[in-house]
């Protein structure tokens, strides 16, 4: 099914779905790049690990209270709130000099207020793709979505890491202001079919089909970060291919997750996903030193990383929100994926003591055992939307076997 007719069936025009397009791809890579150069001007400081871990747990804080206080703080329209966003992260680009500048109060104020600018408005923005997208498609949507961010990541993340710091510093408040140009170009009020309700925390909190989806997540994210600087230390130089090929591999994943989850439903992919990271885990764990268990790693890993993506950041928590708000849904959502960051932050100096093989067998485990809520929570893609897809598939299997006798 080509990308037009999709649109086309869920009533969305090319200009109404561009400026989505467009948040996302801008925000997701200049987050990233953000991050990387963030943790090349702090590791090149000369301070100590505490020191170190202030910075990062300012950075990481601001993100986090940020994104939580967020809906509050944006009470006007979505669109203005978005611009306020694209201006503080402008603004936050430029401030990496004062972190070189090597005093410490300066250096964590400056922190602070760069994850103030990633978090405040990352929710409104994954809430502003979900409003402009249907049920039905928005797997595939996000799919596509996620799999263009990803190659713009590897794409600035190289580059960045290519040139001198100082060019690298300089593009990002370039990129962040091409994305507002584009953004306000584009840009449509979003027009509802009725008034949104505004959920609070609790309630979404206390909602069982949520919890069920967010407890494997939660798993999923602490034993992916905590793993991660043992990967790293166990590949070597070997470590740096993988990672740029997985962004290669989860950019094309993205968008076959994406289509999976409109065709098959979110909880299938889901399921998928962390069958994949058991087995990976599982070989690292028990053919440690053989070349073809970390190809396998990698190949999976980008599948899985993939799949996860389209699903997890782009779809299920609009899913999950309905007809209400989404923007809460999305930081109860994001949060684990975004903090968990910080804990290889604080696992790297300590590796050198931990047993990668038992490590990786207790990764393979606790990913195996996410699995269990799943099977209990409800599919967030209707069912008729399923049998419908399944029926025009029969249709035309139909129509082929009898044009092909005729």
């Amino acid at each position: 099914m080509k990308l037009r007719d999709i649109l086309i069936r869920s009533k969305i025009g090319w200009r109404e779905f561009i400026p989505a397009f467009i948040l996302v791809v801008n925000s997701f890579s200049w987050y990233s790049v953000m991050s990387v150069i963030f943790t090349r001007v702090i590791n090149n400081l000369q301070i100590t690990i505490t020191e170190t871990f202030g910075l990062f747990g300012a950075f990481y804080g601001g993100i986090a209270v940020s994104a939580i206080l967020g809906p509050f703080l944006f009470t006007r329209s979505r669109n203005y709130s978005l611009l306020v966003w694209f201006f503080l992260g402008i603004i936050a680009s430029l401030l990496f000099n004062l972190l070189e500048m090597g005093i410490y109060p300066v250096a964590l104020a400056t922190s602070l207020f760069q994850g103030i600018s990633i978090g405040i408005g990352l929710p409104s923005c994954l809430a502003y793709f979900a409003d402009l997208t249907v049920v039905e498609n928005r797997g595939f949507l996000g799919g596509i979505t996620y799999g263009i961010s990803a190659l713009a990541m590897f794409i600035l993340v190289y580059a960045s890491s290519s040139i001198e710091s100082s060019m690298a510093i300089l593009a990002l408040p370039i990129w962040r202001s091409l994305g507002l140009v584009l953004f306000l170009f584009f840009m449509r009020k979003v027009n509802y079919q009725k008034p949104q309700t505004v959920p609070s925390y609790s309630s979404i909190l206390g909602t069982r089909k949520l919890m069920l989806y967010l407890a494997p997540w939660i798993m999923f994210c602490l034993v992916n970060w905590i793993e991660a600087p043992l990967v790293e230390r166990m590949f070597g130089d070997f470590y740096n291919f993988v990672i740029s090929a997985e962004f290669a591999i989860s950019a094309i994943f993205a968008l076959v997750g994406g289509m999976f989850a409109d065709l098959v439903g979110r909880k299938r992919v889901i399921i998928a996903g962390f069958i994949l990271l058991g087995i990976e885990y599982a070989t690292l764990s028990l053919l440690p030193e053989m070349l073809m268990s970390r190809y396998l790693y990698m190949i999976l890993d980008g599948v899985s990383w993939g799949m996860f993506s389209a699903v997890f950041f782009m779809v299920l928590w609009g899913d999950l929100a309905e007809n209400n708000r989404k923007e809460k849904h999305y930081v109860i959502g994001g949060l684990p994926y975004l903090l968990a960051n910080f804990l290889s932050v604080l696992v790297k100096p300590y590796i050198e003591i931990i047993n990668v093989n038992t490590a990786f067998s207790l990764a393979s485990f606790f990913l195996f055992v996410a699995v269990l809520p799943l099977m209990y929570a409800p599919e967030t893609l209707p069912e008729k939307a399923i049998k419908d897809r399944e029926l025009q598939s029969y249709i035309e299997k139909a129509r082929k076997e009898k044009e092909k006798y005729a």
